[in-house]
């Protein structure tokens, strides 16, 4: 199933979400159609024009918007003078109803990838009123484990890895939380200490990202590699600002909240979150969703997951069955109920 054609957004702006901070925002497709928002990953990766190309631009009025101190919205986190102190999840989620009521919109269709698939969840779970329908890939719930896996227990698939990546943080902190450590580096004064520190963070992520490692552009650009190590590090470092219990995961303790949403689950069979079972708990906590696993998919499922995403926001749009690629063989198709 194609992505629909490469489109260009009829409005955008810049939103003042208050503590200084204004948030990118564009509409594309249809303005009368249904509203859907994309909330990208990161945190701090900023949006990306492919994602409009998953909607019917007939059938939907498509906004995107990038995240605080991501993107196009100011100020950028790679600036040393931004305060971080308001940028949380409780801050993302204001900034969605701020940006919701502006647009005149009363419910929208959500979309998130990784780190935007936790904010997602969490912003339908506090605000389920406002949304008609989930799509996430690459799940995430913010949850302790979830970030214990990715900076300390993947140590042990990459070993020469990740004995560079402990190796640039002082000796005393190589035992602790690895992303508060970090970002205790990116906020130094001394901008070498800084860039230094940006780089061996990315460095970490295109390691565990790649198979064999390989170079990753957006990580070469030095504004994202400092804004996007800084944005990660401050939310990982601290629970995702969700609160007590996240140990445990909030966003899980709270998925049957969700169960009046449909939603619709893609993940890959090799995306390193499957070690702790995350997404099969939270299909099985949340009644309204369907959870579609691509074979040999790793975080960002490929092409046959973005099929049933494309799939999925055709049937949302138009309350009908499709007929898609299925996950269990290329040839074989299944239909996705209405």
């Amino acid at each position: 199933m194609p992505l629909y054609p490469e489109i260009e957004p009829y409005e955008h702006g810049m939103l003042d979400a208050g503590d200084g901070n204004h948030v990118y925002w564009e509409t594309c497709g249809n303005p009368d159609g249904k509203p859907a928002v994309v909330l990208h990953g990161g945190p701090g990766s900023g949006c990306t024009p492919w994602v409009r190309r998953l909607f019917d631009p007939a059938a939907y009025r498509i906004v995107l918007l990038d995240q605080r101190g991501a993107g196009r919205s100011t100020p950028h986190a790679s600036a040393y003078d931004t305060d971080m102190r308001v940028n949380t999840t409780p801050h993302l989620i204001a900034d969605l109803e701020l940006l919701r009521r502006h647009l005149g919109i009363e419910r929208w269709l959500v979309w998130g990838i990784s780190f935007g698939s936790m904010l997602g969840l969490r912003y339908a779970q506090t605000h389920p009123e406002a949304v008609t329908e989930l799509v996430l890939t690459g799940i995430a719930t913010g949850a302790s484990p979830e970030v214990t896996l990715l900076t300390r227990g993947l140590g042990k698939i990459f070993p020469a890895a990740f004995e560079r990546f402990v190796g640039e943080l002082p000796v005393e902190e190589r035992a602790g939380n690895i992303p508060a450590a970090y970002n205790r580096l990116l906020e130094s004064p001394d901008p070498e200490v800084r860039e230094r520190a940006a780089r061996a963070w990315t460095d970490w992520e295109t390691a565990i990202e790649s198979a064999p490692p390989r170079s990753v552009p957006r990580y070469e650009d030095p504004v994202f590699r400092q804004g996007f190590a800084r944005t990660v590090t401050h939310y990982w470092g601290n629970d995702h600002f969700l609160g007590e219990g996240n140990d445990e995961g909030v966003v899980l303790r709270d998925a049957p909240l969700l169960k009046d949403i449909p939603g619709t689950l893609v993940q890959g069979s090799l995306d390193p979150g499957n070690l702790l079972g995350t997404v099969w708990r939270l299909h099985h906590a949340w009644p309204g969703s369907e959870l579609t696993v691509i074979d040999e998919g790793s975080h960002f499922a490929g092409e046959r997951g973005v099929d049933v995403m494309v799939a999925a926001t055709d049937k949302y749009a138009r309350g009908r069955p499709r007929q898609i690629i299925s996950a269990e063989s290329p040839n074989s198709c299944r239909t996705v109920d209405s």
